[in-house]
């Protein structure tokens, strides 16, 4: 596991929108196959979102050949919902860069049958040959997308049934009523998200601090689905300094030496 820390949350985005960036640039120099990009919502990649548009605007990036399957999407909001996964999704990032629609994939929350949905996903994203990066957040448990603590870490895309906890925190877009926000999501799942080539979390703030902390050096761990990333290949965690406050002070200075290394 990679892990970069910086100052400042907007440092972090910056250095993941270059990657995302980077990686697509490179596939294209190689091959004329889509890159397959896995997004989340929330708060924490707006930043990132914001760049990426930057770029695209500034004719740095293009995204017509990319394909892109979001991560989750609540069970029963509308689509047309402002909280809904859909409008979040086109109102910070598909309506300002230049993916063609048909290579847009958002789950379904109002399917009639939501496990054929779950299974069609699965198979959607199989046939696109996997995600060459899969982009996420980690939630204040250790949850990543919608798989919250005890999630198996063999999970596939599924329907989901949210906790206490992540109503309370996604309470904030519902104008802080718990009442308003969904109990059930669909969601892609452990599993899903590690069968990626590379998957990038990102961690901002110091109410992600405990949850970074142990996911980075506990146990790999169901009650910290994000703990499962210590095993990929090529697993990257991207932090702010806040983020970074519950780490050992050997594993700080650790990662710290490893990128300057890197940076020579």
């Amino acid at each position: 596991m990679k892990v970069i820390i910086r100052d400042h949350e907007s440092e972090a985005a910056l250095w993941v929108a270059d990657r995302i960036a980077n990686a697509i640039k490179a596939k294209a120099k190689i091959s004329d196959k889509p890159f397959v990009l896995g997004l989340p919502t929330g708060s924490t990649p707006l930043k990132v979102y914001a760049e990426l548009v930057r770029k695209v605007k500034a004719g740095e990036l293009s995204f017509k050949n990319v394909i892109t399957f979001n991560m989750d999407e609540y069970v029963g909001l509308p689509v047309e919902h402002p909280e809904s996964y859909h409008s979040f999704m086109y109102n910070n990032l598909f309506n300002h860069i230049d993916i063609p629609r048909e290579n847009i994939h958002i789950l379904d929350g109002n399917a009639p049958d939501l496990a054929a949905e779950c299974a069609s996903y699965e198979e959607k994203i199989a046939a696109t040959g996997g995600f060459d990066l899969f982009l996420g957040g980690i939630g204040e448990d250790g949850h990543i997308a919608f798989n919250e603590p005890f999630s198996p870490l063999q999970s596939r895309t599924r329907v989901v049934t949210l906790t206490d906890d992540t109503i309370r925190v996604n309470s904030r877009f519902f104008g802080g009523d718990i009442n308003l926000v969904p109990k059930q999501a669909m969601s892609v799942g452990v599993a899903t998200v590690l069968g990626a080539k590379e998957v990038v979390i990102m961690a901002f703030g110091p109410k992600k601090a405990r949850a970074i902390g142990e996911a980075i050096e506990g146990p790999i761990t169901h009650k910290n689905t994000v703990s499962a990333l210590q095993n990929h290949p090529d697993g990257i965690v991207v932090m702010d300094e806040d983020a970074a406050g519950e780490l050992k002070v050997s594993s700080y200075k650790y990662f710290k030496a490893v990128e300057a290394a890197e940076m020579r």
